[in-house]
């Protein structure tokens, strides 16, 4: 059972998928956009992947504020967990916590050298997607999570 992972920003989504097993999260591509309200292509692109890897559940990043309260971005993280669940056949969408997880994504890449925003700017986002599915994956084992999210499905 793969597992998707993803940390949406107003230009990029970070994609991230784990392994079969749903226990290693691994980056796997960044989904850009000219315009920050037009999502079709990134919606279709999330479910090419979806389809192609038997995908029935995306954990989404929820960028909450660091007190905790729901801020602009995290209003228009839980708009796109709606546009999912009602655009993607058979797809379960759950909110991760995902409060620093782009710093902590940046820190060994400027640990390695890397000082240029804009290349980190490209792998930046699949990281912060591993870390949030990681993380969900850490807190949820596997057959958990069949039993949790995949019975609604019959799958």
């Amino acid at each position: 059972m793969r597992i998707l992972g993803l940390d949406y920003g107003s230009r990029t989504v970070g994609v991230a998928m784990s392994d079969p097993t749903g226990f290693l999260a691994s980056p796997l591509e960044t989904i850009k956009r000219e315009d920050e309200v037009n999502l079709k292509a990134t919606v279709r692109r999330i479910r090419q992947i979806c389809e192609e890897n038997d995908i029935h559940l995306i954990v989404l990043g929820l960028p909450l504020r660091l007190d905790g309260s729901v801020g602009k971005s995290a209003e228009k993280a839980l708009a796109f967990q709606h546009r999912l669940e009602r655009d993607l056949y058979r797809v379960k969408v759950v909110m991760e916590d995902e409060r620093l997880s782009t710093w902590e994504a940046e820190q060994p890449l400027i640990e390695a050298g890397i000082h240029d925003r804009h290349k980190r700017k490209e792998v930046v986002d699949q990281l912060a997607a591993r870390i949030i599915l990681q993380q969900f994956l850490d807190s949820h084992p596997a057959a958990e999570l069949e039993k949790e999210y995949l019975n609604e499905f019959g799958i």
